[in-house]
């Protein structure tokens, strides 16, 4: 039990270099734009490189999830809401594996 205290001081120490570094290290703002924009995106790329391997895992066939992925992403373009995107991706999940069962595949 000793060992998981001095685990969880080393992940605490850690988190919070990761937190303040940024603070100590930069004394005025970034103007660079190309890592302005870089540093702009790293949420939501960190966010779709977590999410995709779930978006393929969720499904009993990989084909249903791949297929949900291009129909949500496609309403999303077109700028459906929330609502309209995540019903359409959870019918089409419905339909492919309710038609992959029904063809014994």
């Amino acid at each position: 039990m000793q060992n998981f205290y001095i685990y969880l001081l080393v992940l605490a120490i850690v988190s919070y270099a990761i937190r303040v570094a940024p603070f100590l290290l930069l004394k005025e703002p970034i103007q660079n734009e190309f890592v302005q924009s870089f540093l702009y995106y790293v949420p939501y790329v960190t966010l779709a490189v977590m999410t995709f391997p779930s978006i393929l895992a969720a499904t009993e066939y990989p084909l249903a999830g791949a297929a949900a992925l291009i129909t949500g992403s496609v309403m999303a373009w077109r700028g459906k809401g929330l609502f309209a995107v995540a019903l359409t991706a959870c019918m089409t999940v419905l339909a492919i594996e309710v038609g992959m069962g029904y063809l014994g595949i």
